[in-house]
């Protein structure tokens, strides 16, 4: 592992232990198989242990961690004839969206979605992945370029939040995202939206009004980072960990609250682990998505997106005296 986390220790330790038997094996006349077979099978123990009863707060890591794949990634292993579209058309190109059109098994589709980089300078120029306005808005005609031609739109969330500098505002960085909620929700072609690592507050909302939300297992999605939460609740960020468990922001909880609709299952450890065996976990799901509004109607996949957010949460009903009732949002009819 390049880099590792405080619970992956233990793992780590054991896989030193297997390089240096190894080493001395391939250099020695000892046989040593038996010793390495048996660490290899206890460090497999230790991994199933450890990965599958993760804290909220280590699924955060794991979705940050800088070898995860990214946008970019999925789209060179699933996709095909990518031409990247440049440009809002009003004041420049931001390299933190990238969208285009592209092909996925003889289908054309628009993609759209967040671009960290792998380098510093890299990240210098795509902001870490956090979208400037001209990003939301380059992603908003994209989307209405794809309603045009009656193609459907693939989007992916990676990023931490929209960009909240000065110039961003000047710009109108909320009203960029309060249109693109408005308009991708009447767009008349099904939408579908894959969480691959952070999915932070309305900068992953201004791409995510869709019909379909897939997350990864290890990514998140929320109103704002935990760290973020503890500073305002809890005065403290170094309380991070514990607003993600309070907060419900893993893929388990989001599906339990019914804000996404699917589960993408991921290597174990991480994304980062076997991206090409990841990207084929999305492709799967994508492409069952695609089949399944082939036959709908265009009005069919409006009102399913309309009614899938009045649907999203639960409220309090009952008197005072009586006590609470707990009841999930069920809207019958439009407003």
């Amino acid at each position: 592992m390049e880099k590792s986390f405080d619970f992956e220790q233990p793992i780590v330790e054991i896989d030193k232990r297997i390089d240096d038997l190894k080493r001395s094996f391939e250099s020695g006349n000892v046989d040593l198989s038996a010793q390495i077979r048996n660490f290899e099978k206890m460090r497999d123990e230790l991994k199933q242990k450890i990965y599958g009863s993760l804290t909220p707060w280590q699924r955060m890591q794991i979705a940050r961690h800088p070898k995860r794949p990214y946008f970019s990634d999925y789209i060179e292993f699933i996709f095909k004839d990518f031409l990247e579209l440049h440009g809002d058309r009003v004041f420049g190109d931001d390299q933190a969206i990238l969208c285009g059109i592209a092909i996925i098994d003889g289908e054309s589709v628009v993609i759209v979605g967040h671009q960290k980089g792998r380098s510093l300078e890299e990240n210098m120029s795509r902001n870490f992945g956090m979208a400037h306005p001209e990003g939301y808005r380059k992603a908003l005609r994209v989307m209405n370029l794809a309603e045009k031609f009656n193609r459907p739109i693939i989007t992916f969330i990676d990023t931490s939040g929209a960009y909240p500098g000065i110039a961003a505002e000047e710009r109108g960085q909320a009203e960029a995202i309060a249109r693109n909620l408005r308009d991708m929700s009447n767009l008349k072609v099904p939408i579908i939206t894959v969480v691959i690592g952070e999915g932070g507050s309305g900068g992953a909302l201004g791409i995510g009004v869709s019909n379909k939300i897939l997350c990864l297992e290890n990514a998140y999605y929320s109103v704002i980072s935990p760290e973020g939460c503890a500073a305002i609740l809890f005065k403290d960020v170094s309380k991070a960990s514990e607003a993600a468990k309070a907060m419900k922001i893993t893929a388990k909880d989001l599906l339990s609250l019914n804000v996404i609709d699917e589960i993408i299952k991921e290597p174990l450890g991480g994304a980062h682990y076997d991206p090409s065996r990841t990207a084929t976990n999305v492709k799967i799901a994508l492409n069952k998505y695609l089949r399944y509004y082939k036959s709908k109607s265009y009005k069919e996949i409006v009102d399913e997106r309309y009614y899938k957010f009045r649907n999203i949460g639960i409220y309090k009903e009952g008197d005072v005296k009586k006590g609470y009732k707990i009841s999930r949002n069920k809207s019958s009819k439009k407003l």
